[in-house]
């Protein structure tokens, strides 16, 4: 199949947005096949992979940090994933995502991310006022999947990232899911007191260095939301979007009492240019779904 240049899409939650099987396969044969094709992958980077909708996925979830936002514990799943992504074959794959490091990991995995020659898109924030400080590195590398494995491999042992990764058990679901889906006109995943919903705000073809970008791993929009206490949620996640949705999205965000934790970018030469708005928002769940509901209305074309 066709080599397509992937895009980072911060998934603070760690979730794919999509998990589509292979034609006319149960789910455990096509996991059978997806196991088998990666095999030589998850056994170098110590992860199982996950078919995440037109990608293959593998997850990093820094379970050995204790992250809090103000009085809010922040659990790996929801904002503390690394993950990379492959698009094409073990053979020749394109692979994008992120790492999620503290501050006195950011130098070592920077420099030996340039060792492997790895190309580093973006170094940043999604969160504000996290103790401790938590950055996170987007990045690029095509060519065969192992040695690309092999390179971050090499990376994420400078971090406490816990390996091997095991797949996460099924947690019963505690928040009010149909809420959150029916607010934000969408279904998606929930586990436990989170919810995730993910969206393509843009519309349009984009391309990154003239070849085509997939929406799913390249400029999704992935909403979390995590019951707090009965009275309380807080919602974080990233929203893509183009330069003339831009300020529509600001405005609403902070209309509704939203903050906007960062604008940047993830990417490196993709036209459209692709604005990534992190956020936080923090509200009794109905109070914060009808926020997050305007910010998405915000985002559509007048």
């Amino acid at each position: 199949m066709p080599t397509r240049i992937l895009s980072v899409s911060r998934r603070s939650a760690g979730w794919c947005l999509a998990v589509a099987l292979l034609p006319l396969a149960s789910p455990a044969s096509a996991q059978q096949s997806l196991d088998q094709t990666w095999k030589e992958i998850a056994v170098i980077l110590q992860s199982p992979p996950v078919d995440a909708g037109g990608y293959v996925r593998f997850n990093f979830p820094r379970k050995d940090l204790a992250v809090h936002v103000g009085d809010v514990a922040i659990p790996a799943p929801f904002a503390l994933t690394a993950w990379v992504g492959f698009d094409g074959t073990p053979d020749s794959a394109s692979a994008m995502g992120d790492l999620v490091v503290t501050a006195a990991e950011l130098g070592p995995v920077l420099a030996e991310l340039a060792r492997q020659s790895v190309e580093v898109t973006a170094v940043h924030n999604h969160l504000a006022g996290e103790e401790p400080q938590i950055t996170y590195i987007h990045f690029h590398l095509m060519g065969p999947a192992a040695r690309t494995a092999r390179a971050l491999d090499a990376a994420l042992r400078l971090t406490g990232a816990p390996r091997p990764v095991m797949p996460a058990g099924a947690a019963a679901v505690t928040i009010d899911s149909g809420a959150v889906f029916a607010a934000l006109g969408k279904h998606g995943k929930a586990a436990g007191a989170m919810a995730q919903v993910g969206f393509v705000l843009v519309t349009g073809a984009v391309t990154m260095h003239g070849r085509p970008v997939l929406p799913a791993l390249g400029y999704a929009s992935p909403i979390n939301v995590l019951q707090v206490s009965a009275n309380r949620a807080v919602a974080t996640g990233d929203f893509a979007v183009t330069a003339g949705q831009l300020p529509h999205l600001l405005s609403a965000l902070a209309a509704n009492g939203v903050t906007a934790t960062a604008v940047h970018h993830h990417l490196v030469g993709e036209e459209p240019k692709i604005y990534f708005v992190h956020f936080w928002g923090d509200a009794p769940l109905a109070d914060l779904l009808r926020a997050l509901r305007a910010a998405l209305d915000a985002t559509k074309p007048a």
